[in-house]
């Protein structure tokens, strides 16, 4: 899902960093105190999932758990993948720093929109009911991501639609891990910690 430096034309990656500057702002708008620690925990979890890659093809897929981060922090998913993506870059060289915006779009928006979606969802009926809801918001996630990753390629030019398609078919079994992970993770967090789905649904 990382987009390396030098692979999309320039009109793209300023358009991302303007879209990824004006998320990242709304994002620590609505970041309260209460819910600094969890973004801190969700940056990590995206930071150490996403370090492990496993091939298929000539391709390579990892899970991302952006569903996850949006579902629980809604616009503060924007600062919290940034995070995770600008360490990612620093240390290990994934992605880069001139497509740093359009990677954190690429994530970050997807998460966005899955909690505007599914966050009020999940903050209904029973803890089982919200756990379904989520996993079908981790799928979406994962699938909506491939897609800006898609279109992010082919605005750069014909010549990366092969690798687009190729990353849309690639995630799928991505897509069923991280309902699954999405799902037990929002029936605990239901029965451990509930309002945090009530105050994400409520912003």
């Amino acid at each position: 899902m990382h987009i390396v430096d030098g692979a999309l034309s320039n009109p793209v990656v300023i358009g991302g960093a303007i879209a990824a500057a004006g998320g990242i702002a709304m994002g620590l708008k609505s970041l309260d105190l209460d819910r600094i620690p969890t973004a801190g925990v969700l940056s990590a979890s995206f930071f150490v999932a996403s370090l492990i890659h496993v091939p298929i093809g000539p391709s390579s897929v990892h899970l991302i758990l952006n569903g996850l981060a949006g579902l629980l922090l809604g616009w503060a998913a924007f600062p919290a993948l940034f995070v995770g993506l600008l360490l990612q870059a620093v240390f290990f060289g994934f992605g880069g720093l001139t497509v740093l915006g359009i990677n954190t779009v690429n994530i970050a928006l997807p998460a966005v929109l899955t909690w505007i979606i599914f966050g009020r969802l999940i903050a209904k009926g029973t803890p089982v009911q919200g756990a379904v809801w989520g996993g079908i918001g981790g799928a979406f996630s994962i699938a909506a991501t491939t897609a800006f990753v898609a279109v992010s390629l082919a605005l750069s030019g014909d010549e990366f639609l092969p690798a687009a398609k190729l990353g849309l078919f690639a995630h799928v079994p991505v897509m069923a891990v991280e309902a699954v992970l999405t799902g037990f993770a929002i029936l605990l967090a239901r029965q451990v910690k509930p309002e945090l789905f009530y105050k994400g649904a409520s912003a």
